[in-house]
């Protein structure tokens, strides 16, 4: 079994950064499938950003040059570094890990940008 715990949401205004963390615990194998997804009321849930187990990285577009994915492997953590945020990034934020073909979420963490 796998457990994802998120940390680092908040309150930013606009133009603000915050950085997101996502541990993982539990059976976890070398360099799993990570990503980062949002969700607001009534919209489905959104990939925001991704890293494969070989390092490549992708993120939506609305994110782009402004987010970064990164994680460290000897901690099962990956992190998202948010930048010049906008009020549009306001939203859960979850944690995914896929391992042998099963999907993991953490609980998510708000993000709220607003002045």
């Amino acid at each position: 079994q796998v457990q994802l715990v998120e940390s680092g949401g908040g309150l930013v205004q606009p133009g603000g950064s915050l950085r997101l963390s996502c541990t993982a615990s539990g059976s976890i194998f070398s360099m799993p499938y990570m990503a980062w997804f949002r969700q607001v009321p009534e919209k489905q849930r959104e990939l925001v950003a991704q890293i494969f187990s070989n390092g490549v990285k992708g993120y939506t577009d609305s994110v782009k040059g402004r987010f970064t994915i990164s994680r460290d492997d000897a901690k099962n953590t990956v992190s998202l570094q948010m930048n010049s945020l906008k009020p549009e990034d306001t939203a859960v934020y979850y944690c995914k890990l896929r391992q042998f073909s099963s999907d993991y979420w953490g609980q998510g963490t708000q993000v709220t940008v607003s002045s």
